[in-house]
């Protein structure tokens, strides 16, 4: 009984080696260089997250800040799950979230700042 599902499993096996065994072709090229990037599609750094991590304790907090502006937080503890503070509405105001990728959020733009 062994036998046979050795002889089954290397029977399965066995046009998985058969089709890595095929020779490459020979008019292979090199692939040409991407084309550059359309105007004003330059990445700004300003619009990357900056990361501070502070340390308080055993307790460690990431800090993300987009300008200057804080609008994450994400605490791990010294024992337990880490959290997320997320300033949602840009207003100061944090809520806490377990996980971020838990429920259904609605699409949030800043149209207009004063």
């Amino acid at each position: 009984m062994r036998a046979l599902i050795v002889f089954l499993l290397l029977a399965l096996t066995l046009p998985v080696h058969a089709e890595g065994a095929k020779p490459l072709p020979k008019d292979l090229q090199p692939l040409p260089e991407p084309p550059p990037a359309p105007a004003g599609m330059e990445l700004d750094p300003s619009l990357e997250p900056q990361v501070t991590i502070v340390k308080r304790g055993e307790e460690k907090v990431e800090e993300y800040r987009i300008g200057g502006r804080l609008y994450m937080m994400k605490v791990t503890p010294p024992h337990g799950v880490p959290y997320y503070l997320v300033d949602y509405k840009g207003d100061g105001q944090f809520s806490r979230q377990d996980n971020l990728d838990s429920g259904v959020r609605v699409p949030q733009w800043v149209l207009m700042r004063f």
